[in-house]
């Protein structure tokens, strides 16, 4: 898997470029700021962008704003962005067209090598990735207007780990319940959501959106 990596921290730039380089990641380019990090995807076209939201000059958003161009530009490249701290209007706003092949985690996650290296594979194959602190902050901003009001303590704790790209398996094993039993909380999500089988759309990503959103 091909990865360009953009972060205005040397140190940490070359310390992902070492860590994935190990564990059998092609890093194909690397970039200090916005500007470079566009050039280095128009050229390698990797399949994975990692992204620091703050870059250069003014450390703000320069990152996300980045991250939206690639998605746009160049669907062919996942992006996963890196926060130093929980900012869930980005994560919301990237996830707002599509959820997938995109991914949101705080640095702190990157000293977990397993789980890291775990999210960018998961990014690149198309899935997505969100931080559980972020997904956590998400749930405390519910509107008065909640669409998920219907849904069950359990049903969400479905819901919030399906935002963090599990599969039904994955879910099973963090809940210690059968997979035949997140089926139905996945099916009952649906139904409550008012998402009906549909060829043109993608269920899980639609329900992952409205818990976002809500």
């Amino acid at each position: 898997m091909r990865v360009v990596i953009a972060d205005d921290s040397v140190l940490l730039r070359e310390g992902l470029v070492r860590l994935l380089a190990e564990d059998g990641f092609d890093v194909v380019g690397q970039a200090g700021d916005a500007e470079d990090l566009l050039r280095k995807v128009g050229a390698h076209r990797p399949d994975v962008a990692i992204v620091d939201v703050r870059m250069p000059p003014t450390h703000t958003d320069e990152g996300l704003r980045a991250a939206a161009e690639i998605r746009e530009r160049y669907p062919g490249t996942s992006v996963l962005v890196l926060s130093q701290t929980i900012e869930p209007g980005s994560g919301l706003e990237l996830l707002t067209a599509s959820a997938e092949g995109i991914g949101y985690l705080l640095k702190d996650r990157v000293a977990d090598l397993d789980r890291f290296t775990e999210a960018v594979r998961r990014v690149g194959e198309g899935g997505s990735a969100l931080d559980p602190e972020v997904v956590s902050t998400l749930l405390g901003r519910r509107r008065r207007d909640d669409p998920l009001a219907e849904i069950t303590a359990r049903e969400r704790e479905v819901l919030a780990l399906m935002a963090e790209g599990r599969s039904n398996g994955a879910i099973a094993g963090q809940l210690g319940v059968t997979e035949r039993a997140v089926e139905k909380h996945v099916t009952s999500i649906f139904s409550k959501l008012g998402l009906t089988p549909a060829t043109q759309d993608h269920r899980r990503v639609l329900a992952v959106l409205a818990y976002l959103r809500a």
